[in-house]
């Protein structure tokens, strides 16, 4: 595909933008702000402040950025720090981590003149897209405007990849005009190097470096108490749409025979609170929300919607143990983390499930099986120990390109 074509449809795309966001406002009023960045329109002018420019497309990749950020804050403190998005909750997530000390605005759609509008509107001296940020028009502009452009912490699927191959000469060129690449594993890199990427070096997982907030223990104490401190907890965290039901199916004959037990489910996106609500009850588990918690929750409850936002730390500390979502969609699938997944299972700090049954199985086992649980958790806590550093490595890498 040509960029011209590729520019072409997005041009035919922009008329229909407007109702998407009109759609999505529906559900979260959020997306309904803000509108002229997502073209390129900025307001005031914020003058010739070198800019230090990181680009975090939702939640993950703004967790994820958050050491980055610090450490640049620390090192060079006469450069602003922006931070752009694509969703409300990245956005929203950047104002609780980083408050006032960073700006943050959307990035525009890939078309030249928005993405023109936004270079033209802040001075630029270094780029840094957090994953899998590829928009082929925004690279070309940095390119030959001779602004620095990284992939920081990039991952690369083996479908993702299939897919930019599809592209021919555009996802090639694209790969190639970026400065450099910072792999998070040798699977991305290689799948990186076959695209035609260049300057491209493995640097780790940025994840590994996000040290929990401080309070995270003391708060997750005083969730148990809440919850009940002699009940056994089984968190069920950033569950996707089809797993909910799935996973409730897994453990409601475990309420039958351990009565004390408690699941927290937490959907990994906020908008689809209510719906997961509704398979609770669909269920016929007692349950409550989070936000409607005020007083010790009543013993009888069997299920807990995690429905807050910025506690899933919190819940970590509180239960004792816990399924990351995903896995149950497609069979033994990790979605963004399986150079991690593999890694935490090889430690001994993760089990994979392979299905609802297996799911079962695996609850009943950890529920009953103190010791093991104690296993787990000292392996997971020396993995996640191992496996740090990826800030400090990409730290070097923008220090060698930073006009």
């Amino acid at each position: 595909m040509s960029k011209f074509f590729y520019s072409f449809l997005l041009y035919l795309a922009l008329p229909f933008v407007p109702l998407k966001l009109l759609w999505r406002g529906i559900k979260q009023p959020a997306y309904l702000r803000h509108w002229g960045e997502r073209f390129g329109f900025y307001g005031a002018p914020v003058g010739n402040v070198p800019i230090i420019w990181l680009h975090c497309v939702s939640i993950g990749e703004t967790r994820a950025a958050e050491p980055l950020v610090k450490q640049l804050k620390a090192t060079y403190p006469n450069y602003q720090i922006l931070i752009t998005h694509g969703t409300p909750t990245g956005r929203e997530t950047s104002e609780a981590v980083f408050g006032d000390a960073i700006w943050r605005v959307y990035l525009p759609y890939d078309v030249p003149f928005a993405i023109n509008g936004f270079l033209n509107h802040f001075n630029i001296a270094i780029g840094l897209l957090m994953e899998t940020e590829l928009w082929f028009n925004l690279v070309g502009k940095c390119k030959a405007r001779e602004i620095p452009l990284l992939l920081l912490n990039a991952r690369l699927s083996e479908k993702s990849a299939k897919g930019y191959a599809k592209l021919g000469q555009l996802a090639t060129e694209g790969v190639q005009r970026l400065t450099a690449i910072a792999a998070q594993s040798q699977d991305d890199l290689t799948r990186f190097q076959a695209l035609g990427a260049q300057n491209i070096s493995i640097t780790g997982n940025l994840k590994f470096d996000v040290a929990p907030p401080t309070d995270s223990a003391s708060k997750g104490d005083k969730l148990r108490e809440l919850l009940g401190s002699k009940r056994s907890i089984f968190l069920a965290s950033s569950t996707r749409k089809g797993e909910e039901k799935r996973i409730l199916e897994a453990v409601k004959d475990l309420h039958v025979l351990k009565g004390d037990l408690l699941t927290i489910i937490v959907p990994r996106h906020p908008e689809r609170f209510n719906e997961v609500e509704a398979i609770i009850q669909g269920a016929g588990l007692k349950y409550q929300r989070r936000s409607q918690l005020f007083e010790p929750l009543d013993s009888n409850i069997q299920v807990l919607l995690g429905d807050s936002m910025g506690e899933l730390f919190t819940y970590y500390a509180a239960c004792d143990f816990t399924f990351v979502g995903g896995s149950l969609l497609i069979g033994r699938h990790t979605f963004n983390f399986t150079e991690a997944t593999k890694n935490a299972v090889r430690a001994g700090a993760a089990i994979r499930v392979k299905d609802v049954a297996d799911l079962n199985r695996r609850v009943q086992y950890l529920l009953n099986n103190a010791s093991k649980r104690k296993i787990m958790s000292k392996a997971a806590l020396r993995f996640s120990e191992e496996s740090t550093g990826a800030c400090t490595r990409m730290m070097q890498l923008i220090a060698k390109h930073l006009r």
